[in-house]
């Protein structure tokens, strides 16, 4: 069995932040990262505001950052506007650079892994390691401790015939039909000719008709008059809002083991960024002076208790944009948010709003029936009190 200062389980995102910042900061650590696919990162695309980070935060994180504009648009019926400030753009395929610069032979892929405790890991193919600690940081796990809604989402990389004209990514565009519920159309303009095109649904289930999402990417290109080409690749998420829940029966679930990312329930709860989060738990352990297990998961629970915490008014907002009013008027309180200020904005996106902000986004005329919000509101089942 051979031994690592600690072993990563899962080549995602939050797993490859916590080993870039311990490697920067103790280059000595014999770090391992295990990935059951072809490479780390999968097939991904994270996002994120400038204003999500602190500058020290921005700088260790660069190389990581393949496509950064300045500002981006919002469109819906009755509002199209542009904010300030920077977005920013993580690709898979240069995640998967920078964790192989990193940890060089001490990241593996197509290993899966057969069992596993807090301090070993056992492979499919019969090694085994161990570690003062395991992070297991694999992705969301399902459970009945949350109440959540879903962010489904195709998304399609295209090279165009010509030009499209975008200077600046288009987070949502919400002017498209609605259908089950609230639905935006992504653009991201990677190149002059290159976009990511992303259909986005916010339902209550996980399910998305894949083909049917395709054929409406296709149709609102045509609409916009961008050509497309040739498909470069295509990626399909389900990433976790979280309506209500009960979080300290979410941590027992989890035992004494280590978790991060998702798998920890660390991501923003209305808009499901997780790069912001992962970034602050990587800061936070790469302080650490033990990487001991048990230290460990109690400093990275005591970091998503926190979060919780400071989350609640998110899944409030939550509940409101999936309970309240007909499905297809949804957008009405994405668009009434929009109306408010470039700092309240960029706040809520960072998940940090301040008293007075909350106050401001829940004032004046509600952009959906007073009785069904108050009833979305308060809306729990009995078992998650969402404490």
């Amino acid at each position: 069995m051979k031994s690592f200062d600690l072993i990563l389980l899962g080549g995602g995102l939050a797993n490859g932040l916590i080993a870039r910042r311990l490697k920067l900061l103790r280059p000595d650590l014999q770090i391992l990262m295990l990935e059951s696919e072809a490479q780390p990162g999968g097939n991904h695309t994270w996002s994120f505001h400038q204003g999500d980070l602190t500058a020290e935060q921005h700088d260790w994180i660069a190389p990581f950052v393949a496509h950064r504009w300045d500002g981006y648009d919002v469109q819906f019926p009755d509002l199209s506007r542009t904010l300030p400030g920077g977005y920013l753009t993580v690709t898979s395929e240069r995640f998967a650079e920078v964790m192989y610069q990193t940890l060089g032979d001490n990241l593996l892929t197509h290993c899966p892994v057969t069992r596993f405790t807090e301090h070993s890991v056992q492979l499919a193919d019969g090694r085994s390691f161990d570690a003062p600690a395991v992070i297991d940081g694999r992705g969301y796990q399902s459970g009945d401790n949350l109440k959540i809604g879903s962010q489904a989402f195709v998304g399609q990389q295209w090279q165009l015939k010509s030009p499209h004209g975008l200077t600046r990514p288009i987070l949502m565009d919400a002017t498209v039909d609605q259908l089950a519920g609230y639905r935006f159309v992504y653009t991201l303009p990677l190149t002059p000719d290159v976009l990511l095109i992303e259909d986005t649904h916010y339902i209550d289930g996980d399910a998305l008709d894949a083909e049917a999402a395709r054929a409406r990417i296709a149709e609102y290109a045509q609409a916009k008059g961008w050509q497309l080409d040739v498909l470069q690749r295509e990626e399909q998420g389900n990433l976790p809002i979280t309506l209500a829940g009960d979080n300290a029966a979410f941590w027992r679930q989890r035992g004494d083991q280590p978790c991060s990312g998702l798998r920890a329930g660390l991501f923003h709860p209305t808009t499901g960024y997780s790069l912001p989060l992962a970034v602050r738990l990587a800061d936070r352990l790469a302080r650490q002076p033990s990487l001991d297990s048990a230290e460990l998961s109690g400093v990275i629970r005591r970091f998503a208790r926190k979060a919780w915490r400071q989350q609640r008014f998110f899944r409030m907002l939550n509940r409101m944009l999936f309970l309240a009013g007909p499905p297809d008027r949804r957008w009405r309180v994405m668009q009434r948010f929009y109306r408010l200020s470039d700092g309240l904005i960029a706040r809520f996106y960072a998940g940090q709003p301040t008293v007075i902000d909350m106050a401001r986004i829940l004032t004046g005329k509600p952009p959906v029936p007073v009785g069904e919000a108050v009833q979305a509101v308060l809306k729990k089942t009995p078992r998650l009190r969402d404490f």
